[in-house]
């Protein structure tokens, strides 16, 4: 019981401190491209240009200015500490995943001429994760964590629809789908190839 304890609290700090590392990282960016006259805003993702395809992954972590950062800061600490409970190792995975799902989105389907950047579509993702995650590996604690989420952050579903030209409802919608999709490729509790044995809720 005391090394489960251990191990559980470990696995506390460890997310918590990756979360916290990470936001650090948004805002440590954005002060050097605020301090370089908005340098950064060039690693935004510009739609349908080969070139720009490079930026898929580095864009997440740009933002246009900090009212855009300070807007995505509090619910990425949040889903992100949520997700990473599971293991740094499958956080990252997870979080790989649908950066490059939504970043591939809004080259794929993004307005001509617009430029799209910012932890959103990440954070979509991370939300899509959570709602699903208890069920595909049948774990029943991470079902009624997803359903807390789901209170509390639901409302965000809103931002998948193309309701403000101003916002990338495409990296939103693909980063969601993405988070689905990284459910299932790091599952826990997947049966072993070939075998009829399904796996057990716990």
């Amino acid at each position: 019981m005391a090394n489960e304890s251990g191990a559980r609290t470990a696995r506390t700090m460890a997310a918590g401190k990756l979360i916290v590392g990470w936001v650090a990282l948004l805002w440590v960016l954005e002060a050097v491209d605020q301090l370089s006259g908005n340098a950064l805003d060039t690693f935004g993702i510009e739609p349908r240009r080969g070139s720009e395809l490079i930026d898929v992954i580095p864009a997440s972590f740009m933002h246009f200015g900090f009212e855009h950062l300070i807007a995505n800061t509090l619910p990425l600490l949040i889903l992100g500490f949520l997700a990473a409970l599971r293991g740094t190792a499958r956080f990252l995975a997870v979080a790989s995943i649908i950066i490059v799902t939504s970043g591939l989105g809004v080259w794929l389907i993004a307005p001509e001429h617009s430029n799209t950047a910012g932890a959103s579509g990440l954070i979509f993702g991370l939300f899509g994760y959570l709602l699903v995650r208890g069920f595909v590996d049948r774990r029943i604690t991470d079902v009624a964590l997803g359903a807390v989420v789901a209170v509390f952050y639901g409302s965000i579903l809103w931002g998948v629809l193309p309701s403000d030209s101003g916002i990338s409802w495409q990296g939103h919608l693909f980063g969601l789908i993405g988070g689905v999709l990284a459910a299932f490729v790091t599952a826990e509790n997947r049966p072993a190839l070939g075998s009829a044995q399904k796996p057990a809720w716990h």
